[in-house]
């Protein structure tokens, strides 16, 4: 059975040349989670001011399932993909809807950031507390 955990391996992650290929890391082992994902995306990209009012028209459009739909969805939510709005924020016209978010994109640049500032040797106090963290895991 495939696993359904995201694949960050930097071998595929760098070898990404088409949205099929994001979509097969994201949503590994499973087409018709892909499918959708690649339907909200595509949709979303290409929606007027990169905004939708619901997602169901998408999956109604493109013949995918409506629960399947709402799994993506809350993934792709949780990952910070895509955002919901609310009728409240003026920046969107206070309309209610999808829209692209950011924090998927600055999840991973803090990652590389922290990766790279812990590598860091800052003295011996550090060393200790780098050393002690072993033991409380």
């Amino acid at each position: 059975m495939a696993s359904s955990k995201v694949d960050l391996n930097h071998g595929r992650i760098g070898r990404i040349e088409s949205l099929d290929e994001m979509a097969s890391i994201l949503f590994p082992g499973n087409k018709n989670h892909q499918r959708v994902f690649l339907a909200v995306f595509v949709e979303l990209k290409w929606a007027d001011g990169q905004f939708l009012k619901a997602l169901e028209p998408v999956a109604d459009k493109h013949g995918l399932s409506r629960r399947v739909l709402e799994t993506v969805r809350a993934k792709m939510r949780r990952m910070g993909i895509i955002d919901h709005v609310s009728r409240f924020n003026k920046t969107h016209g206070y309309r209610e809807g999808w829209v692209f978010s950011n924090r998927f994109a600055k999840s991973l640049q803090r990652l590389a950031e922290v990766s790279a500032s812990l590598r860091q040797r800052k003295g011996s106090v550090q060393e200790r507390k780098d050393r002690d963290s072993i033991h409380y895991i």
